[in-house]
């Protein structure tokens, strides 16, 4: 059979998919052993979503994933959920929602190739190795093909890989592009490595923040695998909920989704907690890539000055220094992580609209954002804690 003979099916779960067969689009890195570069695209992440309830019916994420086989074989899959609003993204499409809403059209249902609740780069047309291109051909094929067929007004592929993004464009998708804040490790030995890059004022002042947060009357724990035990997860799902219903106005995830990410993950989590008297009072949830530290949830029952920035940015640098990461990625928005040394980085989604005149409309605004995005990297770079023009400061 001829390679460019394909079938594309649809699944509305993740168990009518061989794990196997997922992951060796998804990660394929994998083969040798070691992690997977993008933890959040395996087959076992996206399944404790649909297990534990977190997705699927009653959420406004319905799954709709896509494979691509060549004979007997699947070549390339793709998370992808029909949407009924559009919440637990990211990547903001509130205001053409509106738009396309008062202008008479239906916006919702919708087409989101993501992963759910999770603002990480990562790839979304995820292929066999030797089938990239007609693989991602097929998936973006499939992709506007439900939605034509469905008469879904969008389809919105969100936190793509650059080189996604590049491919999507050449397919006819639009755009779209955003930034987050990022701590990249320059082989630094130590904490203090890294700080010595910074500014003096920088310097003290982190110094001075991990310094009061450490003050803060009891003892942080740093646990990965085993070393998390249901008491933890239980601290730590009374945290995600107090943040999640300030943030999102109800938490996203299920108590289940934890117990179901330590039984077929624990290793790949890093959970860091802060203990007063024997008892959780903060904590932040990280997931451990092959080359990054994926930084996701954080909640706290008390407040203590600085404890938020030594949990989820210190300690994140701390980890990735010992275990030679390259880089923190420390989830979505934030300036105030660029005095912690986390620059910004742009962020890539790819967008299918179904209406000519709403599409052109879009593309024209995101003609315009990306020019924004730009100009605001390069401002807030330059705003940076590193050193410039002080290079001959001392503390």
């Amino acid at each position: 059979m001829s390679e460019t003979q394909v079938d594309i099916r649809t699944h509305q779960s993740l168990d009518a998919i061989r794990a196997e067969d997922w992951d060796a689009c998804a990660c394929p890195e994998r083969a040798d052993g070691g992690r997977a570069l993008d933890p959040f695209t395996t087959h076992a992440f996206l399944s404790a979503l649909e297990a534990s309830g977190s997705v699927g019916e009653g959420t406004g994420w319905h799954p709709q994933h896509l494979t691509v086989h060549a004979g007997e074989q699947i070549i390339a899959v793709m998370p992808l959920y029909v949407k009924t609003h559009s919440q637990g993204e990211y990547v903001f499409d509130h205001g053409w929602a509106d738009a396309y809403e008062r202008a008479g059209g239906r916006y919702y249902p919708k087409l989101q190739s993501a992963v759910p609740f999770s603002p990480v780069t990562g790839r979304r047309f995820p292929t066999r190795p030797g089938h990239t291109q007609i693989g991602q051909a097929a998936l973006v094929q499939g992709m506007i093909q439900i939605a034509t067929d469905n008469q879904i007004s969008s389809a919105h592929v969100t936190f793509c890989t650059g080189d996604e993004a590049e491919a999507g464009k050449a397919m006819g998708l639009l755009a779209r592009e955003g930034l987050q804040y990022h701590w990249q490790n320059d082989s630094y030995p130590n904490f203090d490595a890294f700080l010595g890059e910074l500014s003096s004022r920088k310097r003290k002042q982190i110094r001075k923040e991990r310094r009061i947060a450490q003050a803060f009357g009891g003892e942080i724990l740093t646990l990965t695998g085993d070393q998390i035990q249901p008491q933890h997860w239980d601290a730590f799902w009374h945290f995600y909920q107090d943040t999640g219903a300030r943030k999102w106005g109800r938490p996203y995830l299920t108590r289940a989704f934890f117990d179901q990410l330590h039984d077929t993950m624990a290793d790949d989590l890093l959970l860091v907690l802060a203990e007063r008297d024997g008892r959780p009072v903060a904590g932040a949830l990280n997931v451990i890539g092959r080359d990054t530290l994926f930084g996701r949830y954080w909640g706290c029952v008390e407040d203590h000055p600085y404890l938020h920035f030594e949990l989820c940015y210190y300690r994140a640098i701390d980890f990735a220094i010992l275990h030679g990461l390259d880089r923190v990625e420390a989830g979505a928005q934030g300036e105030h992580k660029l005095a912690r040394g986390y620059l910004p980085v742009t962020t890539h989604s790819l967008h299918w609209i179904n209406d000519r005149g709403f599409r052109e409309a879009v593309d024209q605004f995101l003609q315009s954002e990306r020019k924004a995005v730009a100009q605001d990297i390069d401002i807030l770079t330059s705003y940076g804690p590193f050193k410039s023009v002080d290079v001959s400061e001392h503390d």
